[in-house]
């Protein structure tokens, strides 16, 4: 009987690691090149197709595999698709799906230690900014209340200093005098003409029966008017501080023992009550405030 001599073919398997004992490598050091799971690797050397995953990824691992121990990672793949062909359990079901991973593409450990550091020192800084924005409505309460009670407070009324001078800006009779009977001036004034308050008088006041005919200035500052229009007002004082301050704040005329009483200072009569008629008609008031 002819004996025929058969040459035993080996199998991807048994190429893959024949090629690693070859170079002295070791599952663990594949695993590590490779990224592949030792057992798959086991698996791979042993053709235990029921525990590796589908042929897709098997093929993967084997050409994976290939290269790290110098085959030709295009035979490997070609040989055990064609050994793996129809032999596979169709029972097997979900195994485990791994794709080879490129050690380039994987993110160096310190680039995330400063991501995850970075994103640490962003919290911290928001959490700091919001602590300060709510901290700061409080300081600035104090200021707040401070401007509020400033402006509550009085103002002192502004000092008024300056000569008395009455103008006409319509023709007005006017009497100027002084508590007693003292007069300083009584006449008519007309447009262009002015009357300046001696500064010698002590207590100056007017009585005239057109309040809105005259203009009244102290220093370089236009007093209000001393009553209201078409009335006859008296005893209106013509200090300064009492002009400024409007006729309702004016002090009572002063009224002699046993004479009959006038009316409180800045009180008007109706204007029907005609202006007494001038003691000195003919007098004339000049520019410069002086009677002729």
């Amino acid at each position: 009987m002819e004996e025929l001599d058969e040459t035993v073919v080996p199998s991807a398997g048994e190429q893959l690691r024949a090629a690693r004992e070859e170079k002295g490598l070791t599952l663990e050091e594949i695993a590590g090149q490779t990224r592949i799971p030792r057992r798959h690797l086991e698996s791979l050397e042993e053709s235990d197709w029921t525990k590796l995953p589908a042929p897709t990824y098997t093929i993967g691992f084997a050409k994976s595999f290939a290269t790290v121990v110098g085959l030709d990672r295009t035979e490997i793949g070609d040989k055990l698709r064609t050994e793996m062909g129809g032999t596979r359990p169709e029972y097997t079901v979900a195994s485990e799906v791994f794709e080879p991973a490129d050690p380039a593409r994987t993110m160096p450990r310190w680039l995330v230690l400063s991501a995850i550091g970075g994103i640490i020192l962003v919290v911290l800084v928001m959490t700091w900014l919001n602590n300060r924005s709510l901290e700061q409505p409080a300081g600035e309460t104090e200021p707040v209340a401070n401007e509020a009670t400033t402006a509550a407070q009085p103002q002192a009324p502004v000092a008024t200093q300056g000569p008395v001078v009455l103008a006409a800006a319509e023709p007005v009779w006017i009497s100027v005098y002084e508590p007693g009977g003292g007069k300083l001036f009584e006449g008519v004034l007309t447009p262009g003409q002015n009357f300046q308050v001696p500064s010698t008088a002590t207590a100056p006041m007017i009585r005239t029966g057109r309040p809105e005919a005259l203009r009244i200035t102290v220093g370089s500052q236009a007093a209000p008017a001393v009553g209201p229009p078409a009335t006859t007002v008296r005893d209106v004082s013509l200090l300064p501080a009492d002009l400024m301050r409007g006729p309702q704040q004016a002090r009572p005329a002063a009224t002699a023992p046993g004479s009959q009483a006038q009316p409180a200072r800045g009180q008007a009569t109706p204007a029907a009550n005609s202006p007494p008629p001038a003691e000195n008609p003919s007098a004339v008031v000049t520019n410069d405030g002086t009677a002729q």
